[in-house]
């Protein structure tokens, strides 16, 4: 099974992507979903630039041990929950030490 999410254009000018957790005050996205595979597709307007493919599994463990987690409202209505994450931060030799270590 795989979830599939696109980032439109923000992604470039803040360098984070958005990783959904909870909405309407309920487990969503990388708390609920029982895919296997996390596919983020990173777009430019209409077209996909480039595709993150994460085990789901190794996702959350890398998001419950970073440092630095910063939650932000948005979807519809404000009503989603999600992690920014800094994709430089994501790829860093800190974090892939730490998920290595866990």
């Amino acid at each position: 099974k795989i979830e599939v999410k696109s980032e439109r254009d923000v992604w470039q000018k803040t360098g984070n992507i958005a990783i959904e957790y909870e909405s309407y005050g309920k487990p969503s996205g990388i708390k609920a979903t029982e895919a296997d595979y996390w596919f983020h597709n990173l777009c430019l307007g209409e077209e996909i630039y480039a595709t993150l493919v994460f085990n789901t599994k190794t996702l959350a463990k890398i998001i419950d041990n970073l440092d630095y987690v910063r939650s932000v409202s948005g979807g519809d209505h404000n009503a989603s929950r999600m992690f920014l994450l800094n994709l430089q931060k994501l790829f860093s030799s800190d974090v892939i030490k730490s998920f290595k270590s866990a």
